[in-house]
């Protein structure tokens, strides 16, 4: 019996490699009959995953259908958000904050990027024990946060917050968050600070920051409290965890592989596939579900309409038929922006190119510093199996 790779307890332990490699060897499109999250199909091959990426209308991520995670949202405390929707209303919503991560607007950021990815670096001790997770990959997402939504740079750590209080597991013992309740409560301050901020955005011309874009915005500007809510964490999350967990996970996969960052060294051009390999190595998001709508054939089984169908991103993006040498953190490889952890198709994240490029200013900062740095102790990991999140990982700057 393949192990239920929904156990959070995997991803804390960093335990998931193995029953992922079962998996795809043995039942790829394998049912799970009994789990704490109902039964459900593990999706664990990049090209079945692929496919329901790109069929949604086969394959939905409908709130009220059950989301995009494989536990379903408390009943009565639904958050729907446009990646909780499928078209048209999901299309509709997308488009009102993508212009913000358009190429055109991301070179007008790359250098208060740059400009505050050296501050941070040259402001870290030497010679002493410090949390990188805190004072880099989350301060740098923060502030980069707090630019998107024009959101006070003084409490830029609230939007910190509020993203672990969105994707917390209440069960995990150092939960920021123990009950729905708290969690809703959490959410609800989240949403009056972000509605004072709305008001005054909405009385004013149009400015280009995420809160001002929705305030007036047709698909937006007239949501319900939940959907507000929800589209609000979505952002947070979304402009927080990826980044931050691959800044934390691609640190310790550069210290591994000394001799691919030396290639990066030698040749710069190969910084874009050092930022992709990154990416695809950290898989910050480790599934996303969808709810089948009709009965359907997927890898040669019978999907039923109504059946939970479970992408596993961190499984596809070690699937040696898709990737060459998966295990390995390679960089050069062949088509390295081609993995999963963005997700893909109409739901792939609307913030990647925006990620990449932070990603790729913090190593080209770091590299040129040239700065030994060594993981002192074991990585804090996150008790989920929805977010691969590295908490804290402690390490020093030799003087």
């Amino acid at each position: 019996m393949p192990v239920d790779v929904s156990q959070p307890r995997l991803y804390r332990e960093d335990a998931w490699r193995l029953p992922f490699e079962r998996l795809r060897r043995e039942d790829p499109v394998h049912y799970h009959a009994k789990t704490p999250f109902g039964p459900y199909w593990s999706v664990t091959r990049y090209a079945d995953i692929m496919k329901v990426e790109l069929d949604p209308a086969t394959y939905s991520s409908a709130s009220e259908l059950g989301g995009i995670q494989i536990a379903d949202q408390p009943q009565g405390e639904e958050l729907p958000n446009f990646i909780r929707m499928d078209p048209p209303r999901h299309t509709a919503q997308r488009r009102t904050v993508a212009p913000i991560v358009a190429p055109s607007n991301l070179a007008n950021m790359e250098g208060l990027i740059r400009q505050r990815t050296a501050q941070v670096l040259d402001g870290l001790p030497r010679g002493e024990t410090f949390d990188w997770a805190d004072r880099v990959s989350t301060e740098l997402t923060a502030m980069m946060l707090a630019t998107l939504f024009d959101f006070p740079q003084a409490d830029r750590r609230k939007l910190t917050h509020w993203s672990d209080v969105a994707i917390c597991n209440i069960e995990a013992e150092d939960a920021v968050v123990k009950t729905n309740a708290e969690r809703m409560a959490e959410l609800g301050h989240m949403a009056e600070t972000m509605a004072a901020l709305w008001q005054v955005r909405a009385a004013q011309p149009p400015t280009f920051d995420l809160i001002s874009m929705m305030a007036h915005s047709d698909a937006t500007r007239n949501m319900p409290t939940r959907e507000f809510i929800g589209n609000f964490a979505l952002l947070i999350v979304g402009g927080n965890d990826t980044t931050r967990n691959s800044m934390s996970a691609g640190l310790m996969a550069m210290l591994d592989n000394p001799g691919e960052v030396e290639k990066v060294k030698a040749d710069p051009a190969l910084m874009p596939s050092l930022v992709s390999e990154t990416i695809r190595w950290a898989t910050p998001v480790i599934h996303m579900r969808r709810t089948a709508r009709r009965d359907c054939e997927l890898g040669g089984k019978q999907i039923r309409a109504g059946d939970k169908v479970v992408m596993w991103y961190v499984s596809g993006n070690r699937d040696d038929a898709a990737i060459e040498e998966p295990e390995r953190f390679l960089v050069g490889r062949p088509k390295a922006r081609q993995h999963l952890a963005f997700g893909a198709g109409i739901h792939r994240c609307v913030g990647d190119r925006l990620a990449e490029m932070q990603i790729r200013i913090l190593w080209e900062e770091l590299l040129k510093r040239d700065l030994e740095i060594e993981v002192v102790g074991p990585p804090v990991r996150l008790y989920s199996n929805f977010i691969r999140g590295i908490r804290s990982l402690p390490v020093r700057i030799r003087a």
